[in-house]
């Protein structure tokens, strides 16, 4: 049987591969094309997953970080001109390392370092709080993407017949 942190972790893990899994084959313009009034990409989300999740909670949050240059001035959604698709997927991939890196060495139960207020509510309680905001968080925009990718392509995620 697995432990507390372990089970964590691997949910977190499944969904994280269930972001990147879902956009494998789609080609530059299809990652960048909005399929959706409210006009995010795929990359647009993929940003947003890098900065204003797995950085913000984790380095920020818990661990007290300044927000890190290489987020950009621009909104997360917004996928700067010049970037190429890889080396936001990357970015990604690379948040995902050092998260993993900072929850193997953290005990569930450390509080966060700072909140920010204009969050606005009470905040959460430690790791563990946060670490299941992350999870359910990254669960609800893989859902977006397998919408998205349905809408660009008609590729439907393990959907049961």
């Amino acid at each position: 049987m697995s432990t507390e942190p372990q089970a964590l972790q691997t949910f977190l893990d499944a969904q994280r591969k269930h972001v990147l899994d879902i956009v494998e084959g789609l080609d530059d313009e299809e990652l960048r094309v909005s399929v959706l009034p409210s006009g995010w990409s795929s990359l647009g989300l993929i940003r947003h997953l890098t900065w204003d999740v797995e950085q913000f909670w984790f380095n920020e949050v818990m661990s007290g970080l300044p927000r890190d240059p290489a987020a950009g001035d621009e909104s997360p959604w917004v996928v700067p001109d010049g970037r190429s698709a890889e080396s936001i997927l990357d970015d990604y991939r690379t948040s995902i390392v050092r998260t993993d890196e900072y929850l193997a060495a953290t005990p569930l139960d450390r509080p966060p370092a700072f909140w920010p207020e204009e969050l606005g509510f009470q905040g959460f309680a430690d790791l563990q709080d946060v670490l299941l905001h992350v999870m359910t968080e990254t669960a609800c925009h893989a859902g977006h993407l397998d919408s998205a990718r349905e809408l660009i392509d008609g590729r439907l995620w393990k959907v049961a017949g």
